[in-house]
């Protein structure tokens, strides 16, 4: 579910520190580093964000 207090955007990689229990923060510069690998990181986190419903 994406974290409906701990979100930057919309949740998602917050959503998977809550699940997962790891730092968002760490979870979010992986994430922004991972932009130097060829691959559809982007369009992963946007169909994340399509698919995951929020916490309420």
């Amino acid at each position: 579910m994406r974290s409906s207090h701990d979100k930057m955007l919309a949740g998602v990689l917050g959503g998977f520190a809550e699940r997962y229990n790891v730092s968002s923060t760490l979870l979010r510069v992986l994430f922004v580093a991972s932009f130097l690998l060829p691959g559809p990181q982007f369009l992963v986190y946007i169909a994340a964000w399509i698919i995951m419903p929020k916490r309420y």
